[in-house]
């Protein structure tokens, strides 16, 4: 099914969001994408656990149990899949990712992805300073959706960042060394302009590489 969604079809998940959308309250506009959010878990069999626990397991969650910690300063739920070979981005750090993903948004079926054959990953630039991290994607399928049809921003939304300090970014030296990826539910108030503006969750399949790796 994947395969056969287009990113132009994005649009019209726009378009359906704001028709449904005009007399709605704010209040109720969050309402509906918490059920939404809790209803993609429900059918996802997702479990559901806290940082605490997240902590005591070594910052990871169990595959076997489908496990998505719950981040209680973001609002965003993670699943990391795989660290990923080489080392976490330092602090002070600048570097180029190579960033293959699938986004569907929560409250629709429609989805845009680089994720398959022969699609291009995207390109982002990501920088750390302490804690705090940020990003820009320069190029690909993100950048060409949001930044050049719809004339967003190319900063790199808050709730991708959030794996960051889990991870880590390189490139695979052997047969054994795999890429990092994540699962995440973001909520509109850590997702990109559309889904701030129309108050709508979006599910997440991520991989991270580094452009070089010396």
């Amino acid at each position: 099914m994947r395969k056969a969604i287009l990113g132009v079809l994005s649009l019209l998940c726009i378009v359906t969001f704001v028709a449904c959308n005009d007399y709605e309250t704010y209040g109720e506009k969050k309402d509906k994408e918490r059920d939404a959010i809790n209803q993609f878990i429900a059918d996802s069999a997702i479990v559901v656990i806290n940082q605490a626990q997240f902590v005591s397991q070594g910052n990871t969650t169990n595959l076997e149990r489908n496990e998505f910690v719950y981040l209680d300063n973001s609002g965003v739920y993670m699943q990391i899949v795989r660290k990923g070979c080489g080392n976490p981005v330092a602090d002070g750090e600048t570097t180029v990712l190579l960033v293959r993903f699938y986004e569907q948004c929560i409250q629709d079926t429609l989805a845009i992805f680089n994720d398959a054959s022969p699609l291009e990953p995207d390109y982002m630039t990501i920088s750390r300073s302490g804690s705090t991290y940020s990003g820009t994607f320069t190029s690909g399928r993100w950048y060409s959706t949001y930044v050049s049809s719809y004339s967003g921003t190319a900063t790199v939304p808050n709730g991708l960042l959030v794996p960051f300090p889990y991870i880590n970014v390189g490139r695979p030296r052997t047969a054994d060394d795999a890429i990092a990826k994540v699962r995440l539910i973001v909520p509109h108030s850590q997702g990109h302009t559309m889904a701030s503006s129309y108050v709508y969750a979006y599910y997440y399949e991520i991989t991270f590489e580094k452009l070089i790796d010396l």
